[in-house]
């Protein structure tokens, strides 16, 4: 062997393993994949996912799927070579991770939100399907809980009913967030809150948050309180987190609730954040959820409004992107693709 061919050998040989370790490198992207499927009128575990007890239920037909994303998990890292594979995967797609795990939020805390936003996203979803019959559904903005150590300890309690922050009043739990946030962290903040049944204002310090300097809070997880006339339960277990589940909870709630299927046996899936009001509010991950609609082989897609342009761009021939932006728009259309798989109803193309 000349000392070309060797010099060239080594050369090959280092080339190939700098390659490979570049190619084991982590690089600070999750990816995001279609997730579980599932149908919100079906059962996990032999149990209704939505379960109705103290009103006449209805059979029904057809399917109302929830879609999710799975995404690399907080305790994983994704490699170079795993990010190439994904890039070039159209079912796939990268995301910062700092997007999803924000680096001072441990993986208690990331799992802990989200089975808080799954609470919160059932409590507005059956609000809001029950307030689309026509029923009444008087709610109260609750303090669920006072983190260890938070500034709210001493000052607010699990069971307050907050009806005004800085004097201003309050009809949503998420109005409480954006009401702090007219306060500059390190300031007072004033609760006026009914505790066993007398009215009282409370002042509790505030904080930054670890992830946002520029955001106030106080250390509490709140909540709406609905007050239901008959009993309406969610179950889908601990696979599942999120609020993104809201509207295909609340179509569930009036399917069971009123005589024939609502789907008119067809298969519907779709996403979709929901308030307590009935709007239906955007999410994270249309492309992936999209993707798992059709490959479960729904036909209708039900889309929030605010994410039209981004379903655009995503691979869904064999599904109709219905947009919507109520329940109340979101039952009109699957009533009306029921009675008429043509029918014109609103699309994210356009229609």
């Amino acid at each position: 062997m000349t000392r070309r061919t060797a010099s060239l050998l080594v050369a090959g040989l280092l080339l190939v393993a700098l390659c490979a370790v570049a190619w084991l490198r982590p690089v600070p992207y999750v990816a995001m994949r279609p997730g579980p499927v599932q149908d919100t009128l079906g059962e996990v575990g032999g149990a209704e996912i939505v379960e109705i007890n103290g009103r006449r239920t209805f059979p029904t037909e057809g399917e109302l799927d929830l879609t999710t994303v799975s995404v690399t998990a907080p305790t994983a890292e994704l490699t170079l070579g795993d990010a190439l594979l994904a890039w070039f995967d159209p079912q796939r797609a990268l995301v910062p991770r700092d997007l999803y795990y924000p680096p001072q939020q441990s993986v208690q805390q990331a799992e802990r939100e989200s089975a808080v936003a799954m609470a919160s996203s059932q409590d507005s979803a059956v609000v809001a399907g029950l307030t689309q019959l026509g029923y009444d559904v008087p709610f109260s903005v609750m303090v669920r809980s006072v983190s260890k150590g938070a500034p709210a300890t001493g000052h607010l309690r699990p069971g307050d009913v907050v009806t005004r922050v800085n004097g201003t009043p309050v009809d949503e739990a998420v109005e409480v967030s954006a009401l702090l946030q007219d306060v500059e962290p390190g300031q007072p903040a004033t609760f006026t809150v009914t505790r066993d049944g007398q009215s009282m204002q409370v002042q509790t310090p505030t904080r930054a948050a670890d992830d946002d300097p520029s955001r106030t809070i106080v250390g509490i997880v709140i909540a709406d309180d609905p007050q239901l006339p008959f009993d309406v339960s969610i179950e889908l277990g601990d696979r599942i987190g999120g609020p993104s589940a809201g509207l295909m909870f609340s179509l569930a709630i009036v399917d069971k609730l009123t005589p024939g299927p609502l789907t008119g046996g067809r298969h519907i899936a779709g996403t979709g954040t929901v308030t307590m009001n009935g709007a239906v509010g955007p999410i994270g991950g249309i492309g992936q959820k999209i993707a798992g609609a059709g490959n479960a082989g729904a036909t209708v897609f039900l889309v929030p409004a605010a994410n039209c342009p981004e379903a655009r761009e995503a691979k869904s021939d064999d599904l109709t992107l219905v947009r919507v932006d109520t329940v109340d728009t979101a039952v009109e259309a699957v009533e009306e693709l029921a009675e008429d798989p043509e029918a014109s109803v609103p699309t994210c193309a356009g229609g």
